[in-house]
């Protein structure tokens, strides 16, 4: 953990100092020789090189936004490498312990003024007590508060405090009322019962009325709902054949229009490619024009061979004058 003292100049051109604490450093228990690397930062200002002393009217104040001199950080570098230098030499001739003879090594002593035994084994004692066991706390005597004042007595005979005769006839009147008052109110509470239990039966029975009319009236309404309703759906049907039927008559309106200059077209170009025929021209046109031309085409070839036999024929009877008549000549 890193502490860093901060100092700054106030803008009234006052030096101010603030260091944050820093625990105390763990040291060894033995001197150990200086290191290079080992460097305490002091935490007193009096040992704070950054602090200015003596007077501070004539002294030249340097902003804090302003560069350092180059030569004057190389020139404190040259001296930090001269004390540096310094330091490793005086180290160097310093004399020191010499090492130790073979098979031997040394070890750390005590240097302080009164010895202590090290030891790492802590010495630890037993000790053990007993206490007395817990007693069962004892009841808890009756509170019994102390007597206080005189015991006197007298003596009171029969009739001289308390005449029943006489003190129980306001008792009895009491009773009696309260009896009475009670039949009363009993008899009134029977009767208010009565009326109510009347007037829960009218109202009952009104209540009954007024609920089957409201039964009553709800099956009305839910038959006008239902009836409404089968009636908007058969007049959306009929809007609804109307439309088609009206569609369908403007499309065959349309249709006709349209098949009106189309069916002429249609029928001369099927009666041009032979779908539609007379069917005595057709039955002429395939089964008798075939038939006669057959029958001229044999009757022709019955001709042509009949003439060729009789060229046939004439022929050789012209070969076989020809041969009579050339036989007389030859003799």
């Amino acid at each position: 953990m890193a502490f860093v003292s901060q100092s700054q100049r106030a803008p009234n051109e006052s030096y101010t100092f603030a260091s944050r604490p820093r625990p105390v450093e763990n040291r060894s228990k033995y001197r150990e020789p200086p290191s290079e690397q080992t460097h305490s930062n002091y935490g007193n200002i009096m040992y704070d090189r950054r602090v200015v002393r003596g007077n501070t009217y004539a002294q030249l104040i340097i902003p804090t936004t302003a560069q350092p001199d180059p030569v004057e950080a190389q020139r404190q570098q040259e001296n930090r490498r001269r004390a540096i230098a310094r330091k490793r030499a005086r180290e160097q001739f310093r004399p020191s312990t010499p090492e130790a003879l073979q098979g031997r090594k040394h070890i750390d002593v005590q240097t302080e003024l009164y010895l202590e035994e090290l030891s790492d084994v802590i010495v630890a004692t037993d000790v053990q007590c007993q206490t007395d066991a817990f007693l069962d706390k004892p009841a808890t005597p009756l509170f019994i508060p102390a007597k206080s004042g005189k015991d006197v007595e007298t003596q009171i005979e029969e009739g001289e405090l308390f005449d029943f005769d006489r003190e129980v006839q306001p008792v009895l009147e009491v009773l009696v009322g309260k009896t009475i008052e009670q039949s009363l109110e009993e008899v009134m509470e029977e009767e208010e019962l009565a009326s109510l239990r009347a007037q829960q039966r009218a109202f009952e029975e009104l209540r009954n009325n007024e609920l089957a009319e409201v039964l009553r009236l709800q099956e009305q309404e839910r038959r006008h709902s239902e009836e409404k309703g089968r009636r908007i759906a058969q007049q959306k049907e009929v809007l609804k054949k109307e439309k088609e039927t009206a569609e369908k008559i403007a499309a065959r309106a349309y249709t006709q229009q349209y098949l009106a200059d189309l069916l002429p077209a249609v029928f001369t170009s099927l009666r041009s490619h032979g779908y539609f025929y007379d069917p005595v021209e057709k039955d002429i046109e395939n089964n008798f024009f075939p038939w006669l031309m057959a029958e001229v085409n044999n009757s022709l070839e019955k001709r042509y061979t009949t003439r060729e036999l009789l060229d046939t024929i004439i022929h050789d009877v012209t070969q076989k004058r020809l041969k009579m008549f050339k036989e007389p000549e030859m003799q």
